[in-house]
Parts: C-alpha cells; sequence; structure tokens
C-alpha cells in the first residue's frame, strides 16, 4: 500500500467515528425537539450535514486509490448512513490498515512475494 492511499484511508477512518456520534446526537436531538422545548436540531444537523460530506468525499477518494470492489465500497458507503455504522467502518479500516502494514513487512523481509 503507497502513501497516498494509507492516507485517504486514514481520513476515511478519521471522519467516520465523529460522523458516527454527530448523527446519533441528532437522532436525539429530533427526539427532544418533539419532546421538550430543546430545539438544537438545526445546529446539529449543521454540523452531521459537513461531516457526512467529508465522509463522501473521503469514501470516494479511498475507494479510488484503495481500489476497492464494487461491494466493499457499497458497504462502506452504507455504514455512512447508518446510526452507528460510522463506528464499524472505523473498525473495519483499521483492521485493513494493519493487514497492510503487515503484508508491507512481511514483503519487504522476503517472507511472501505478494
Amino acid at each position: 500500500m503507497d502513501i497516498k492511499t494509507a492516507t485517504a484511508l486514514r481520513r476515511l477512518r478519521l471522519v467516520s467515528a465523529p460522523e458516527a456520534v454527530s448523527f446519533l446526537i441528532l437522532l436525539v436531538c429530533s427526539v427532544l425537539k418533539r419532546t421538550t422545548e430543546f430545539d438544537a436540531v438545526r445546529p446539529m444537523g449543521m454540523i452531521h450535514g459537513v461531516l457526512f460530506i467529508l465522509y463522501v468525499i473521503f469514501w470516494a477518494d479511498a475507494w479510488n486509490r484503495a481500489k476497492w470492489s464494487k461491494k466493499t465500497a457499497a458497504i462502506y458507503f452504507v455504514l455512512s448512513v447508518l446510526p452507528a455504522g460510522g463506528f464499524f467502518a472505523d473498525r473495519k479500516l483499521k483492521r485493513e490498515a494493519e493487514n497492510a502494514v503487515i503484508a508491507s513487512r512481511a514483503r519487504k523481509e522476503g517472507i511472501v512475494n505478494a
């Protein structure tokens, strides 16, 4: 994995958890708006919207650089629209990065010929 691919995956991973948190907070704010006088939907919606747009941009970049299959790219996109899906995306991206490091070290040491 080259440095640009690793950077693209890292950016996607860094935005996935905050995007998931903002989505959950937005859902709580929506419920509170309808049940109490508390109304924070507008500012939380804007924050979540920015994070979601960043996620989609970073997702597209990671898909392009990592050469994911359509299935893998679809999984990461679907995780972005599910509540708490960003946490699962973060975990999968972390595992993918760790596997790439292990493979890179194995190639460097001549253990595998991949």
